[in-house]
């Protein structure tokens, strides 16, 4: 295990600096679109109208489960094949770990939001946050955008970065691609509506179990660094917002990092926003804090989780550094 903690610093190093390369994304395609069209062939070949509900959700299952499968044992094939060529094996190892975290890319994603809505108003900051959430931005004003993407970042610390490092360092490369796939399948077919409902019900189950561990770290990491960018009252606030208020979420896990944020900057989170049309009445996560919201805001959300990601990335080290003590 040692070796894959020594491989995820270097990666989250890589990814903290030097973020996805769009040269290179604008030449091959990203892994995850190789994900997603996987899914889109497999939701489209097996997802059909004719079949019942509970074909769908026996199909569902086991197309899930096969692309996991797919997944680990590509993992697992090019682990094996970069073992063979030492040290340069592990240096392009981390490097493809790098490519599945996404420290820099959301920083730079809801950094944007900011910088929109101070320079180009609430039509820039609708567009901006439009990349990053799935609720109509039409609807929002300069408060909602705000908050929007202050949810997106702390969700996504998460489901981004805690957990492709929590399941690498816990099973490797394979862990990593079968938790990508499932969580790029979860985005993809894990909804409520009359198609996914049954197909995609294994699939959004199993991502909720995946990401259970790492949602919680998540809100840790975050209060830890509301202590160090805010001071204790700032840390023990979002530590007690996340006690009380992650269970609130529709979402098991996301509730978690979102709270532990909306306390560590006194802002309220989460609560009605409507999406394709319909309104969704969800109750506030840290409902006692301000709900106008806006630039300053979103850059105070975005020092405490450059903190945060730092202290995993320290965390990651002083581990590999104990196992070679061991």
């Amino acid at each position: 295990m040692e070796i894959n903690l020594l491989i995820l610093f270097l990666a989250l190093l890589a990814d903290r600096y030097f973020g996805d390369p769009e040269w290179l994304w604008e030449r091959v395609p990203h892994p995850i679109v190789l994900f997603g069209k996987a899914i889109e062939f497999a939701d489209k070949r097996f997802n059909t109208s004719s079949k019942s509900d509970e074909e769908r959700r026996r199909d569902g299952f086991v197309v899930t489960l096969g692309l996991l499968v797919i997944a680990a044992v590509a993992g697992l094939v090019i682990h094996l094949a970069l073992r063979t060529i030492p040290p340069f094996g592990e240096l392009i190892e981390a490097l493809i770990v790098a490519v599945f975290l996404a420290q820099k890319s959301l920083a730079d994603h809801v950094s944007r939001v900011a910088v929109a809505l101070r320079e180009e108003g609430i039509v820039g900051a609708r567009r901006a946050v439009s990349m990053i959430v799935g609720r109509d931005p039409e609807t929002l004003d300069d408060a909602a955008v705000s908050r929007a993407a202050i949810e997106s970042l702390a969700e996504n610390t998460s489901d981004g970065i805690v957990a492709p490092a929590f399941w690498f360092a816990l099973l490797g490369l394979p862990g990593l691609l079968a938790y990508k796939m499932l969580n790029t399948a979860d985005s993809m077919i894990g909804h409520l509506n009359d198609r996914h409902r049954d197909f995609g019900r294994f699939a959004a189950k199993l991502d909720d179990v995946a990401n259970w561990i790492p949602a919680r770290l998540t809100g840790l990491l975050i209060s830890g660094a509301a202590w160090i960018v805010h001071g204790y009252d700032a840390a023990l606030r979002s530590f007690n917002v996340m006690m009380r208020d992650a269970r609130l979420h529709r979402s098991p896990n996301a509730g978690w990092p979102e709270a532990a944020m909306a306390g560590a900057i006194e802002v309220a989170l989460a609560g009605p926003r409507v999406y394709g049309g319909e309104v969704a009445n969800e109750p506030m996560l840290n409902g006692a804090g301000r709900r106008d919201a806006g630039a300053d805001n979103i850059e105070d959300a975005l020092d405490i989780f450059g903190v945060a990601t730092a202290a995993l990335t320290g965390v990651v080290l002083v581990l590999f550094l104990f196992g070679l003590l061991l």
